[in-house]
């Protein structure tokens, strides 16, 4: 069976597949394969999970927020903020689950902060208008 290559870029990691067999992800319209001689094709991943199989192995589990992913030349590349890679299905969907959750607690804490933030703005902002010497 023909192979082609697999390259997952993100902003802190990056890995190089050689040997793909198959791979299958998600994306807006649904889940799609892809095998080696595909025509050039570009989508957005969506949060979750997508699978790959080298040659003679088992299917590996790739966890992802969303990324782009693009097929050109018998190459896939897969750009995302970051990926979790592994065997083992249950184990890498509760790394996502955590991972998702620091990711919106982080968002929640930083809302807050933006929001304490831009009311010590408007309250300085009112004290200057009150303010005889301007």
């Amino acid at each position: 069976m023909a192979d082609f290559t697999l390259n997952i870029l993100a902003s802190t990691q990056a890995q190089r597949f050689e040997n793909v067999q198959s791979f299958v992800g998600e994306d807006a319209s649904g889940y799609f394969g892809l095998q080696a001689g595909h025509i050039d094709f570009m989508t957005m991943l969506v949060f979750g999970m997508a699978r790959f199989r080298l040659a003679n192995e088992p299917w590996q589990y790739l966890a992802l927020p969303s990324g782009l992913a693009s097929f050109q030349a018998n190459e896939l590349t897969i750009s995302t903020r970051y990926f979790l890679i592994d065997t083992d299905f249950d184990k890498i969907s509760k790394l996502l689950e955590q991972r998702a959750l620091k990711e919106q607690e982080t968002m929640r804490s930083t809302r807050e902060s933006l929001q304490c933030m831009e009311l010590m703005v408007f309250k300085k902002i009112r004290e200057l208008k009150h303010d005889t010497r301007w």
